[in-house]
C-alpha cells in the first residue's frame, strides 16, 4: 500500500472533521462535480448561422458611424 503526503489543506479539513466542524468540501458548488467532457464544439452549421446573425445585426443595427446628414439652408431675400 502506497501512502501519499497529504497538502496542509487537506490536514487542516481533516481536523476541522474531527473536531465538528462543518466540512468545507461538503460547501462547494455543482459546477466542480460536472462532467465537461460532454462539452462539444459547434458544427459547420452552427458556425455559419451565428456568422450570418452577427453580420445582419451589425447591418440593420448599431452602425451609426456612417450616417451622413445634409442641411439645406436656403436664405429669402
Amino acid at each position: 500500500m502506497i501512502i501519499l503526503a497529504k497538502s496542509k489543506a487537506k490536514k487542516l479539513r481533516d481536523k476541522q472533521v474531527r473536531e465538528g466542524m462543518r466540512n468545507p468540501e461538503n460547501s462547494r458548488g455543482t459546477y466542480a462535480l460536472a462532467n465537461l467532457t460532454t462539452k462539444t464544439t459547434k458544427t459547420k452549421k452552427e458556425k455559419l448561422n451565428q456568422l450570418y446573425k452577427k453580420e445582419r445585426q451589425s447591418r440593420y443595427g448599431g452602425d451609426q458611424e456612417n450616417v451622413v446628414l445634409y442641411l439645406l439652408y436656403l436664405k429669402s431675400a
